[in-house]
């Protein structure tokens, strides 16, 4: 697969040099320079939120770093997790004094590293909680959700605890709030081709021609079902299907829909996979409130989509209203 880079090797930080050379917002920070935080210090007193990831899927996770969303994102290499050294830097920058909130995807490295990051900053007198992403419903049952992958569903996670952190609010308020968006979030995806991590000599994974695997993960991990492509409609109407199967309990008659390409799939595509996913939505009695379709959570070129339904409540859905802007999403009042 064709590539615009130089060598393998410099991808991620010559990517980073990039972005933050492209938005003044942002600023490159700690001595590993895989700290993406806002150019602006943080507001003392002000509770912080921090994720991190790998590489490779753009906008999340550093290009949310932004107003009313995440103070610092520590990074990876592609589809590697970041460095513990990495992710307490991003702790530190995010610390406005009264603690900082860890949210960030279900995986295994990610998670060992960030809590190690923590644990030793407590020692320094940073005081911080964690709320793991888990959405992807491909991935585990409803009885093991804890085992779940976190995929496109975290920004809402996001965009609430950011938003509550804004104004004020203490550290375990703020973290409620992220575990309650996180604890009504699901998404499902749909994989058409794979990518390609640079440097190295092969695809990530791969199908056949005509073929699509229903539930595949960002990094390739198995899904649900390999079978021959099918029309988008039935395509959208399984995905849906699944996705209010597993609705949380107690959820309401109001979603926020996210219909994301896994990277190649071009809007046209989003937009006819929306067009049938909000008509059986509305078919089953149920509200679209702030619809987004579009490039939010990537996976290198790999061809596909996921979709994403965050069954709000009042809290929710005015705390998703709230202005916000980073390089990849701006919310107005």
């Amino acid at each position: 697969m064709k590539k615009l880079m130089n060598k393998p090797s410099g991808f991620v930080d010559e990517m980073l040099d990039g972005l933050v050379a492209a938005n003044p917002s942002l600023a490159l920070g700690g001595d590993t320079g895989r700290v993406v935080h806002r150019a602006k210090p943080i507001r003392s007193g002000k509770v912080g939120v921090v994720s991190g990831g790998g590489s490779g899927h753009l906008p999340l996770f550093t290009g949310y770093v932004g107003e009313g969303l995440l103070d610092s994102c520590s990074i990876g290499n592609v589809f590697e997790g970041p460095t513990v050294g990495s992710c307490m830097e991003a702790i530190k920058l995010a610390d406005g004094g009264k603690g900082v909130l860890r949210l960030y995807g279900n995986y295994g490295g990610d998670r060992m590293n960030f809590d190690m990051a923590g644990e030793m900053l407590e020692d320094e007198g940073i005081r911080t909680t964690t709320v793991l992403g888990n959405d992807d419903v491909a991935s585990a049952g409803p009885a093991e959700r804890q085992k779940r992958r976190g995929v496109a569903g975290i920004i809402y996670a996001y965009k609430t605890a950011g938003a509550l952190a804004e104004t004020g609010a203490d550290l375990d308020a703020v973290t409620a709030i992220a575990q309650k968006t996180v604890d009504r979030t699901r998404t499902i995806g749909v994989a058409l081709a794979p990518c390609q991590v640079p440097g190295s000599d092969k695809p990530s994974f791969t199908l056949g021609e005509n073929e699509i695997e229903m539930g595949m993960g960002i990094h390739g991990e198995p899904g649900i079902w390999r079978d021959t492509l099918r029309e988008a409609d039935a395509i959208a109407d399984e995905m849906i299907e699944r996705l209010l199967a597993d609705k949380p309990e107690g959820a309401g008659k109001r979603v926020s829909i996210l219909v994301n390409s896994l990277g190649a799939t071009p809007l046209e595509e989003l937009f006819i996979l929306y067009r049938r996913a909000r008509a059986t939505l509305e078919a089953a009695g149920i509200e679209i409130v702030r619809p987004l379709v579009g490039h939010y959570a990537t996976s290198m070129e790999m061809a596909g989509a996921s979709i994403s339904l965050c069954f709000v409540d009042d809290e929710i859905e005015a705390l998703l209203a709230a202005p916000a802007h980073c390089p990849f999403w701006t919310v107005t009042a």
